[in-house]
């Protein structure tokens, strides 16, 4: 079955109506959550590219809400998909690391044991929403365990199609493909030689929904794309080849042909909404695991990407469109983090949720124009990583964010406000600063008993700088 693409998205095509006949189960709606990999902050044009092309996206975020202040809950893939799964910051599931993680055996820290894997223990947002009475559905990128019984079909998922270990698609001299078929992917049959996954994906998902009788559905569209190894549809690179500006600070064709992919893929599945009837009964969440690869597309103005403790590596787009539901064609300066898309999701599903230990707060009141109280964020990655970045913990309250760097026992302060690309460290200006922000942090990281970094027994400084790859060079 092949994905309609069309010039005009379904959303921008439909005015906002009163809710139909057919429509009216509005305490259970239909959710799609369509997590994006490895996408920046300003990747949708809508967040300010003059390159990439995202209308789909863009007329959701016309109709909805989008957050410019929103953030992955960590700089790396893994930890981030276990925040969405279970409302928990990473350093309380222990699962700080994508899987299976760096090992810079030579660095000044060895870090923790972190766990490599989703517990069974606990319990899912799809686990909750089935006992509502969701079909739930996750289709593509998992990456929270390598042992099957991690897998989606194990974590509340009816249907698991392409969720297994891989954190990227399959490239090698053996005949798999990346983003072209044969896949080599566990949980998803490869398609004619040739077919391209992303627009697979998608269509693997529209005949989900198509087929849905009357229960509402769970849709984890987690797609593959933007991830390395890059791939892209030789009629689409051709056209961002033609349109390749170097003044551009994002230039990557392939990217961008990626990243129209993707924007087809949300088209066709809004698409399949409306031909259903349910389109104004679904609440869409877009947003990305973590930040864009640096060399891949420039986060401009922020500093680094993935992998980085700096607002590159975590600050993601997020675009919330619930029709009726939400505020339309506003944007909010509130901050948001993965955790809170767990919460959220469920609140709009009205289902209870008992875990004292769930750090998400529901966004509802936010995107409905509410009055919120400011509260902190906080971020734990007690881990090297090729991005940049070394043994980290932060914390962002109001327009101030806090690094406590582990390997030098040092603090970095910057308003962002002002100072967006983190380029003044205000340590030393603002000391009384530092001393709230740090002791909201170590309270934190006390109350979810946060994994720490040792000292190496094994460092040897020479060995160290000569991989200088985790400090950025």
């Amino acid at each position: 079955m092949k994905a309609q693409h069309i010039s005009l998205t379904a959303l921008s095509l439909l005015p906002i109506l009163p809710i139909s006949a057919k429509e009216t189960n509005t305490d259970k709606p239909n959710i799609v959550m369509f997590l994006i990999d490895d996408l920046g902050w300003n990747d949708f044009s809508c967040y300010g590219s003059k390159f990439y092309q995202t209308p789909t996206i863009d007329s959701l975020a016309n109709t909805g809400v989008m957050f410019t202040d929103a953030y992955a809950a960590c700089t790396v893939s893994s930890p981030t998909r276990a925040a969405l799964m279970t409302g928990k910051y990473p350093a309380r599931l222990h699962l700080t690391d994508w899987i299976s993680g760096w090992n810079y055996e030579w660095a000044k820290l060895k870090i923790p044991e972190w766990k490599k894997y989703l517990s069974l223990e606990e319990k899912t947002v799809a686990e909750y929403l089935k006992e509502a009475g969701y079909t739930t559905w996750h289709v593509g990128k998992w990456h929270l365990g390598d042992d099957e019984k991690y897998w989606p079909e194990n974590q509340g998922f009816d249907i698991n199609i392409g969720g297994n270990y891989k954190g990227a698609p399959i490239k090698n001299k053996q005949g798999c493909g990346g983003y072209f078929s044969p896949y080599c992917l566990p949980r998803l049959e490869n398609g004619p030689e040739g077919e391209y996954l992303t627009d697979r994906l998608t269509n693997e998902a529209v005949q989900l929904i198509e087929q849905q009788g009357e229960e509402p559905f769970f849709l984890n569209m987690a797609h593959y794309a933007v991830h390395a190894p890059l791939g892209a549809k030789p009629e689409i690179l051709k056209k961002y080849e033609v349109l390749t500006d170097s003044s551009y600070f994002q230039n990557n064709a392939t990217y961008a042909a990626m990243i129209q992919s993707v924007d087809e893929s949300l088209n066709n599945i809004i698409n399949a909404l409306q031909r259903k009837g349910v389109l104004n009964n679904t609440l869409i969440i877009v947003t990305s695991d973590n930040g864009a690869v640096h060399r891949t597309s420039k986060n401009y103005p922020l500093r680094k990407g993935k992998g980085s403790e700096y607002e590159g590596g975590v600050r993601v787009p997020l675009i919330i469109n619930w029709k009726g539901h939400t505020l339309v064609g506003k944007s909010t300066e509130k901050l948001a983090i993965t955790p809170d898309l767990f919460s959220t999701i469920l609140d709009a599903a009205n289902v209870n949720v008992h875990d004292k230990n769930v750090d998400g707060i529901s966004l509802l009141p936010i995107i409905q124009g509410k009055t919120t109280e400011e509260r902190p964020i906080f971020w734990h990655y007690p881990h090297y990583h090729d991005g940049g970045a070394r043994p980290y913990s932060a914390v962002r309250l109001g327009t101030w964010k806090l690094i406590k760097q582990y390997d030098n026992d040092s603090y970095e302060l910057y308003n962002l406000k002002a100072d967006i690309s983190e380029t003044k460290n205000l340590n030393k200006k603002y000391p009384q600063k530092v001393k709230e922000l740090k002791m909201i942090l170590t309270q934190w990281l006390h109350s979810v008993k946060a994994q720490f970094p040792t000292p190496n027994p094994h460092w040897d400084p020479k060995k160290e700088k000569k991989k200088g790859k985790y400090n950025g060079i």
